[in-house]
């Protein structure tokens, strides 16, 4: 892993700077992207403290194609090329649907499903120079449903159909394509703020550990849809 080149978009905090933690360690060049400087500068800070690697923070928004074109051209200048592309950033808004407002439904699909097809659209070019790598992070909401999720539900089943559809794209230029989709994770998606109660949760550092193995597999083999949930949560 010495010397990838990697954006990974959300990559400021929980699954997204577990991510970014795991691959730094291993050596890579680790871009973050997410729309809040202070967040991007806390991270990369902590991110600096990890000796091995190089890091850069870039502010952008996943829901601007021209944003995300532009983090991706500086990436290009700072570090001339870009092997791999985590399309992390999503958020979630959960109310049942008589009371979803338009936004709320906007947001979440703009930021998990077109979000990542404008992360994939300006990446492809320098991933077919590098034979790179696409991971996008779904959710098993994108194959389970339930009340009062109907915008986070249909932007993860939205992503987990574009994820395997443009897997069969970009094969043929060796690009390889995998969805990873987690169940519980510790982190701080929907405001929550992680403690010892998450400790029996999937670890942000787990999935960066996923990550890792999938960029270490020989290329001939292609997990392409990944399910990872904790092994042991609390009865209900």
């Amino acid at each position: 892993m010495m010397d990838k080149v990697v954006l990974i978009t959300g990559g400021s905090k929980g699954i997204g700077l577990g991510i970014a933690e795991v691959l730094k360690r291993s050596g890579s060049k680790v871009a973050i992207s997410g729309r809040n400087s202070e967040t991007i500068e806390l991270a990369v800070n902590s991110l600096n403290q990890i000796t091995t690697g190089e890091v850069m923070g870039l502010v952008s928004d996943v829901r601007d194609f021209n944003s995300v074109k532009t983090a991706v051209n500086k990436i290009i200048d700072k570090w001339g090329s870009l092997d791999v592309v985590v399309a992390n950033a999503g958020l979630g808004h959960f109310a049942p649907i008589e009371e979803m407002t338009l936004d709320q439904w906007n947001q979440v699909i703009d930021t998990n499903l077109t979000g990542v097809f404008h992360t994939v659209k300006a990446s492809i070019p320098s991933l077919k120079e590098s034979e790179g790598y696409i991971i996008t992070i779904a959710s098993l909401a994108g194959t389970n449903f339930f009340p009062t999720g109907s915008a986070y539900s249909a932007s993860k089943f939205g992503l987990v159909g574009f994820s395997q559809a443009i897997m069969l794209d970009l094969r043929k230029y060796k690009i390889k394509v995998t969805t990873i989709m987690p169940g519980s994770v510790t982190s701080e998606f929907n405001d929550h703020s992680p403690s010892q109660a998450d400790d029996w949760k999937i670890q942000p550092e787990d999935i960066g550990q996923m990550v890792l193995d999938l960029l270490k597999m020989n290329p001939r083999t292609l997990p392409s849809k990944i399910e990872v949930r904790p092994s042991n949560p609390p009865s209900t």
